[in-house]
């Protein structure tokens, strides 16, 4: 057993509907080993808690559940799924552009492309859509961005224009693996 975290994150958690849909994903194909499985059950339902090591120790992790509490047409898209654009909550993993390629190629090997490449101006961005509909980011940093707790602080009231982000390669819909890149309306009955 390694030493305990005491900073930073030990884990984040996300719901996923396929197990092994997901361990697919991460493991084979982002290379994040799955380290820790656990299955509870309560009365006639249960849960799996999935938690794969991202490269330092800490984890991301998912639950499978059935008979929880959840609804039956509960979302794992975090994003549209809450009536936000696909790209607004996503988990974004610190990269080099050996790991990158690496992933790419996995990737392109399973038939999958990504969604979009973004060059933000200190760091380079290769979308995916995990198969819950999860944005996940290899983020390589360039330049990395700059450290200013003064001008962030001023910034959290500005409209100023400051993100120049340009594409290094253009949205590509097949990326999104049929899930919505922008919220489905729903009909108020």
């Amino acid at each position: 057993m390694s030493a305990p975290r005491t900073t930073g994150f030990h884990h984040v958690a996300y719901a996923c509907r396929d197990a092994e849909a997901t361990r697919h994903f991460y493991a084979d194909l982002m290379g994040m080993p799955l380290v820790h499985t656990e299955v509870k059950h309560e009365g006639d339902g249960f849960f799996r808690h999935l938690f794969f090591d991202t490269g330092d120790g800490s984890c991301i992790a998912f639950f499978e559940v059935s008979g929880m509490g959840e609804a039956p047409d509960y979302s794992t898209q975090i994003s549209t799924g809450n009536g936000l654009p696909v790209w607004v909550n996503h988990v974004a993993f610190g990269a080099d552009q050996d790991s990158t390629e690496a992933v790419r190629q996995r990737m392109t090997d399973e038939g999958i492309v990504p969604f979009m490449e973004l060059d933000h101006g200190w760091c380079i961005s290769l979308y995916y859509m995990d198969p819950n509909g999860i944005m996940v980011e290899m983020c390589r940093d360039t330049t990395g961005f700059a450290v200013d707790p003064k001008e962030a602080t001023a910034r959290v009231t500005s409209t100023e224009t400051t993100d120049h982000t340009t594409f290094v390669a253009p949205m590509d819909m097949a990326g999104l693996r049929g899930f919505d890149m922008l919220p489905v309306a729903k009909e108020v009955g």
